[in-house]
């Protein structure tokens, strides 16, 4: 297995610090988070786990990203042979903090070339971003610096071609500071879509590469799988505030992200809370960008019930870009959707 490791920035420069004896021993040793994606995946049962933990208190970030080739569901009963980050479509969430250093080990376990590419990453892409063949492994690392909600995706030719076979994932930077208010429940969706067609009889569905190019999804869906959130919503209390980190992995169509019955009384436009927008009925996130969302459930206003969240591009949530928001303990009405 060949193994290329890249150095920029923190850790280049905490290297040569290091030779001329400075070091750390001011401020201590830095916290280091180690997470291996092929070991910790995301559950997907009965439907992709769409709640975020909280940024934890490491300075230095270590990630191991193994790309695979996997069957996923991507509508009920629906099988697809797709392409993955961490065994999942998406893939996993990455979270860090504006300043932490973020080191990557891309794995290739697959049978062909793939790469990988952080929106959020300040680095050359012809070194950090290239392509590795099967059984290869890259490392670079990248401080980050930029606040927001950004997309993770292959750039390896076609790169229509690797993102809409489901390899992206959502990496989010907390600001700093925080966000400026205290979310109580914290979700993420990514909202892509998949062309399909369909393959030899009793396999796995298979790529429609022409209706890729034509833009005419078969689905269009939000964490990997159309309509997965109608009959297990997602659930929050009343008078909760509520915070969205949606990603729009395309590989083409925008999101036009809505609540049925609420309203975003902030929307971070990238996810940078130095562009705060107030009072928003609906945002669009174009493909290959992300946004962060917060309303609140408030008892006399957008109390216990049920609300939808779609993207309000209507063709394209009657593909399966719709979800559920329980809120409180409502009786769900069998069949409710939007």
């Amino acid at each position: 297995m060949r193994n290329t490791r890249i150095m920029y920035g923190g850790l280049a420069a905490a290297a040569v610090m290091a030779a001329a004896g400075l070091g750390f021993a001011s401020r201590g040793e830095p916290v280091v988070e180690q997470v291996d994606f092929g070991v910790t995946t995301t559950a997907t049962t009965p439907v992709f786990d769409a709640r975020v933990a909280p940024v934890t208190k490491a300075t230095v970030r270590e990630f191991r990203i193994p790309m695979t080739h996997r069957t996923i569901e991507i509508a009920p009963g629906v099988k697809y042979d797709g392409w993955t980050f961490g065994n999942t479509v998406p893939g996993p969430v990455v979270r860090v903090r504006e300043g932490d250093l973020v080191r990557i080990t891309l794995v290739n376990e697959s049978n062909m070339p793939h790469s990988i590419d952080f929106h959020s990453a300040r680095i050359p892409m012809d070194q950090a971003f290239k392509t590795i063949g099967p059984g290869e492994e890259l490392e670079f690392e990248f401080t980050a610096n930029d606040p927001g909600a950004y997309m993770v995706h292959c750039g390896t030719p076609p790169v229509l071609m690797h993102i809409m076979q489901g390899m992206y994932l959502p990496i989010i930077v907390d600001p700093r500071e925080g966000w400026g208010t205290k979310a109580d429940k914290e979700f993420v969706l990514v909202q892509s879509e998949f062309y399909a067609k369909q393959g030899h009889e009793g396999h796995a569905m298979q790529p429609d590469y022409q209706a890729a190019l034509d833009k005419d999804a078969s689905y269009v869906v939000f964490n990997g799988k159309a309509n997965q959130y109608a009959n297990d919503p997602l659930e929050v209390a009343v008078g909760d505030r509520v915070r969205f980190f949606v990603v729009n992995a395309g590989p083409s169509l925008r999101s036009d992200f809505h609540i049925v019955g609420a309203i975003f009384d902030r929307v971070y436009p990238d996810g940078n809370p130095k562009n705060v927008l107030e009072s928003v009925q609906t945002y669009t996130v174009p493909a290959g960008g992300g946004a962060v969302f917060e309303t609140v459930f408030d008892q006399n206003a957008s109390g216990e019930g049920v609300y939808a969240f779609v993207t309000h591009a209507f063709a394209d949530a009657a593909k399966g870009a719709v979800g559920m928001i329980k809120v409180g303990n409502p009786v769900m009405a069998a069949g409710m959707s939007h």
